[in-house]
């Protein structure tokens, strides 16, 4: 449990006074510098069974490698589903959320009577909250298309909605590890984190009846994608895609929504400001009300202001950088990814339940990368880890796919001096290229 951590790193430090005397507590060579072997630890950035192959021909050194993610424990029905769109899928991460994302968009446009932006997203939190409960499209469709309030529960929205920031008042965390090259399901543990009561309470405006068919000269809902089909988060994006593609087909099968079939734009974030502006234009001049993406916090951030300009709505499956929740949206901006505030705990949790005394958090220097480092800091220390038992260090990612990749092998030689035993990545694709400095520098990874 969470709260049982002070008292681990108060049995931790107790063994550590004996450690001369005896090994029952764990390795008495666990200072000895360039024999101490390092545990590696990763986010919902890497923690996915497609990340061993960003290794290539060195994929055998995330064996061992333990990491959090946002995860609800997924049906099997609901994977055969996302199966069904995509056969080859292998990863599910924050599939449910990209789901989910897409078919509260249409319910709040359903209860609307509208497709216009600023008319959705005064219903999207209520969507969530204190109404009749319905748990699938075909259901909820039919329940807004009467003019009755809902609440929406599913695949990664199940104890809880939206709070008045429009993001989870709950989440799920899984604690996933890699046996070999894959990740071993298992050893996935599941904890719950956040609380009902900061779910909203808000009342929204009143339900418009529309029975089906009936479009009262409505344009139909066009919902766009701003996804990491290319860049350091592509390996995230197949769940991703087949989230938001099962929701639309099943949205659809069930009468769409203002009387038309939602019709969906693909659109690429490229996990690069660049391509994500660019396609955020693009989805406006499309016709866009709602944008579905981007995949990482940063690029979230920096084309907001664009969206929010054109009276568009940014709802992202992925985002979870603490800060977004307070950000200047003129309330157009939404997700359903859980705020890093609670994954740092789950972090933090998982790397003192190791031992783990010595402990380096690499990150990618952006918003997401440095806000999960210093909220995982902050735990550390709540525990009773000093300030000077933990090392940050963060590196720059590439620009674009043209870009050279990451090269961290100062920090790395900083890592093997300072003795670490634990070493936290927080990255996407490119953070690979760490752990790759790490084994070339000597450090030793535990297995």
């Amino acid at each position: 449990m969470l709260v049982s951590r002070r008292s681990r790193v108060a049995s931790l430090a107790a063994c550590a006074t004996i450690l001369l005397a005896t090994s029952a507590c764990g390795d008495d060579k666990a200072e000895e510098g360039s024999a101490q072997q390092v545990r590696l630890y990763g986010t919902d950035g890497n923690m996915l069974n497609s990340y061993p192959a960003e290794l290539k021909e060195r994929a055998g050194l995330v064996d061992g490698m333990k990491g959090t993610t946002p995860l609800t424990p997924l049906p099997d029905a609901f994977k055969s589903r996302l199966r069904s769109v995509n056969p080859a899928l292998t990863d599910y991460l924050y599939s449910a959320e990209t789901y989910d994302a897409v078919v509260i968009t249409a319910l709040a446009s359903q209860l609307a009577g509208s497709n216009d932006p600023a008319a959705i997203a005064k219903q999207i939190v209520g969507v969530t909250n204190n109404g009749q409960r319905c748990e699938d499209p075909a259901t909820c469709l039919a329940l807004a298309r009467n003019g009755q309030d809902i609440e929406y529960r599913s695949v990664s929205l199940t104890r809880a909605g939206f709070t008045d920031e429009g993001e989870p008042a709950t989440a799920s965390y899984a604690t996933l590890n890699f046996d070999g090259q894959t990740i071993n399901d298992g050893k996935t543990e599941f904890v719950g984190a956040g609380s009902e009561s900061a779910a909203s309470t808000k009342t929204p405006p009143k339900p418009k009846k529309q029975p089906a068919g009936d479009n009262a000269g409505q344009d139909p809902l066009i919902i766009g994608g701003l996804l990491p089909k290319t860049g350091d988060l592509a390996i995230a994006y197949p769940p991703m895609a087949a989230g938001a593609a099962l929701a639309i087909k099943e949205i659809n099968a069930a009468g769409g929504a203002l009387g038309h079939p939602v019709v969906w734009k693909d659109g690429d974030d490229g996990t690069s400001l660049a391509v994500a502006k660019a396609t955020v234009a693009k989805q406006v001049a499309d016709g866009a009300s709602v944008i579905i993406g981007a995949g990482a916090s940063g690029i979230s951030r920096e084309v907001l202001p664009d969206v929010v300009q054109a009276g568009r709505i940014l709802f992202s499956p992925s985002n979870t950088d603490s800060s977004l929740t307070a950000v200047e949206d003129k309330g157009l901006y939404f997700r359903t990814a859980p705020p890093d505030s609670l994954q740092g705990r789950a972090l933090a949790d998982v790397i003192l339940r190791d031992g783990s005394q010595k402990i380096a958090i690499v990150a990618r220097k952006d918003s997401y990368g440095e806000g999960l480092q210093a909220t995982v800091r902050e735990e550390l220390e709540k525990t009773g880890i000093a300030t000077d038992r933990i090392k940050l260090l963060t590196y720059e990612p590439p620009a674009d796919a043209k870009a050279p990749p990451v090269d961290f092998a100062s920090g790395a030689k900083d890592i093997k001096q300072f003795g670490a035993d634990a070493v936290l990545i927080i990255g996407f694709g490119e953070s690979a290229e760490v752990i790759r400095a790490l084994a070339d520098n000597g450090v030793q990874i535990q297995h």
